[in-house]
C-alpha cells in the first residue's frame, strides 16, 4: 500500500509515517522540513520517500505531488495552531491560520485527485475543537470546522469516483504544538496513541475517527445541545482557565 501525509516533520504525521513504514508500506512523507524529512527516511529507507514543499504554495504542491502516483491513503494533518487575544483582535491570524489549515488543505487536494487509485482514501484531519465555541479559539477553531464542512462535501462528490473521504478529529495530542499551550489539556493522549487510532480507523473505513473516546463523546454531546447552553458550558471552561 502507498501512504502519503502531509505534515509529517512532527508530531502525529511523523508518527503516522513511521507505523505506516513499520508494517511494510511505502511512505512517501511531506513538510516543509527537509532535515526532519531525511531524518525519518533513515529509519526505513526502504519504504519512506520525501516530497519537501509548502502546502500553502500552489504551484509547489503541484510539482511535489505531480510524480506521486496511485496513491492509496492520503492523510492531510499539516496545521498550525493560534490563539486570538480579543483584547488585541488581529485579523491577521485568521489569514495565517486559514491559510495554511484551510487552503494548504485543498492546495494538496487538488494536486493529489489525479494520482489517486480507484478506491483511495481522502483522509483530512481537523479537531475536536470545531465542535464547541472555545475560548480565543475562533481562527483554530473556525478553520478546523471549515475543514471538516469540506470533507463532508467532498464525501458526497468523490464517492461516485470510488475515492473514501473520511475525517480525523483529534483531542489533544502530546506534540510540539500543544506543548506550547498555557492551560490545562483533559485526557491528552502521545502520538503513538493518536497514530494507532487513526490507522484502525482507516481501515475500518469509518467517516469520522475521532477520539480519545470519551473526551469526543462528551464534546459530541455537548455540541448538540442548544447553542445557549454550548456558550454558557464555554464561558465556564475560559472562567477556569483565567
Amino acid at each position: 500500500m502507498k501512504v502519503l501525509i502531509t505534515g509529517a516533520s512532527s508530531g502525529i504525521g511523523r508518527q503516522l509515517a513511521l507505523d505506516y513504514a513499520a508494517d511494510g508500506n511505502m511512505v512517501v512523507v511531506c513538510g516543509r522540513n527537509n532535515e526532519a524529512l531525511s531524518e525519518l527516511q533513515k529509519q526505513y529507507p526502504e519504504q519512506i520517500s520525501c516530497a519537501a514543499f509548502d502546502i500553502t504554495n500552489k504551484e509547489s504542491a503541484k510539482a511535489s505531488l505531480k510524480e506521486v502516483e496511485n496513491i492509496d491513503v492520503a492523510i492531510l494533518c499539516a496545521g498550525v495552531c493560534e490563539y486570538l487575544n480579543v483584547a488585541e483582535f488581529d485579523a491577521d491570524m485568521f489569514e495565517r491560520v486559514f491559510k495554511v489549515n484551510v487552503f494548504g488543505t485543498m492546495n494538496c487536494v487538488e494536486a493529489l485527485l489525479p494520482q489517486f487509485n480507484d478506491s483511495a482514501h481522502l483522509v483530512i484531519v481537523d479537531s475536536l475543537a470545531r465542535l464547541l465555541p472555545f475560548t480565543k479559539a475562533q481562527a483554530y477553531g473556525g478553520s478546523k470546522a471549515a475543514m471538516h464542512y469540506i470533507a463532508r462535501s467532498l464525501e458526497v462528490d468523490l464517492k461516485p469516483k470510488g475515492i473514501k473521504v473520511q475525517t480525523v478529529s483529534p483531542g489533544f495530542v502530546k506534540t510540539p504544538m500543544t506543548d506550547a499551550n498555557d492551560f490545562e489539556m483533559p485526557m491528552r493522549v502521545d502520538v503513538e496513541f493518536a497514530s494507532q487510532a487513526i490507522i484502525k480507523g482507516i481501515k475500518k473505513g469509518k467517516r469520522d475517527i475521532a477520539f480519545p473516546w470519551l473526551f469526543s463523546s462528551l464534546l459530541k454531546f455537548m455540541s448538540i445541545l442548544p447553542e445557549s447552553i454550548q456558550v454558557k458550558l464555554s464561558e465556564q471552561m475560559a472562567r477556569k482557565q483565567q
